[in-house]
């Protein structure tokens, strides 16, 4: 298998460890910017599309969100699938020409591939809901102590766009379980406790025929949740995303012995399996261009 990456940052690195651990013999390609770009081990390095042997597999994007539209419509030519690290892009406007992309292609998220989010989409059935809460909240500074988080692409309003869009994982699952909202109200704000100037906490309420579904997701909140509570008639669902286990009224019923790595896996054992197979995967550009709508409502 032949892979070509657009953006070897920490997200592409992550990726080339799941292909490790799936144990894909892969001659990965990384599309560089420039020759003093640092090598990375076991990835060949090319400088022009014309460098990109014919006969890869699939391409995958992951640069910054900024620089996604311009890299899908040059990379178009290559005629082949694309895998690509949400969101989508960066605009609204960049929307429009993504519709008439022919190829295969995959938004990244990988929360659609979490044992819990599974078996929630799997198992609600028609049992009544009369709300929904959903949470992501964490400390930017903690994500990767190593670097200077000011001067990494999440802090740039201009790459990144903030909080909503890096985070749209919860937006992103809660439509796939429980479709497109009727209607959103969304509330994205600076709250200044960073000292940047992005998007750091980001609320949405979704509206639904019989309940809504509540939002949000940040950068703010020292001790770090995931999580998704879903209210039912007779009962609670406490859905907890990062501990990878579901109580219902405080007594477990799901657990898994996955961790965040499987989950990378199984979400690239997923897009491989539909290449295989010929078929569309799920979260084409075109699904997740309405999700990007609702996260920049």
């Amino acid at each position: 298998m032949k892979i070509l990456i657009i953006g070897l940052g920490s997200i592409a690195k992550k990726h080339i460890a799941t292909l490790e651990k799936l144990n894909i013999a892969a001659e990965i390609f990384a599309l560089r910017s420039s020759k003093d770009a640092q090598p990375y081990a076991g990835v060949t390095d090319v400088y022009d599309l014309s460098d990109v042997p014919e006969d890869i597999d699939f391409v995958m994007i992951c640069n910054p969100t900024n620089l996604h539209f311009q890299t899908i419509q040059q990379v178009q030519s290559l005629g082949k699938p694309l895998f690509i690290e949400k969101p989508v892009v960066r605009h609204l406007e960049e929307i429009d020409a993504l519709s008439a992309i022919t190829v295969p292609t995959y938004i990244a998220c990988h929360l659609r591939h979490h044992p819990c989010v599974q078996f929630a989409k799997d198992s609600i059935g028609d049992r009544k809901i009369k709300a929904v809460h959903i949470k992501c909240g964490s400390y930017m500074p903690d994500w990767i102590p190593s670097i200077d988080w000011k001067q990494g692409f999440r802090a740039d309003k201009k790459a990144s766009g903030g909080v909503h869009l890096e985070l749209i994982h919860e937006l992103d699952y809660a439509t796939w379980i429980f479709g497109k909202p009727s209607g959103i109200q969304s509330d994205l704000k600076n709250s200044g406790e960073l000292g940047i100037d992005i998007v750091d906490d980001a609320s949405y309420t979704l509206t639904y025929p019989n309940f809504e579904a509540e939002i949000n997701v940040n950068y703010i909140d020292r001790e770090a949740s995931r999580y998704m509570d879903i209210e039912f008639e007779d009962s609670v669902w406490h859905v907890d995303i990062l501990n990878f286990r579901i109580e219902e009224d405080g007594e477990e019923i799901f657990s898994s012995d996955m961790d965040i790595s499987d989950v990378y896996a199984s979400q690239m054992q997923y897009f491989l399996n539909c290449l295989h197979e010929g078929i569309q995967p799920m979260n084409s550009v075109q699904e997740a261009a309405e999700v990007l709508k609702l996260a920049l409502d």
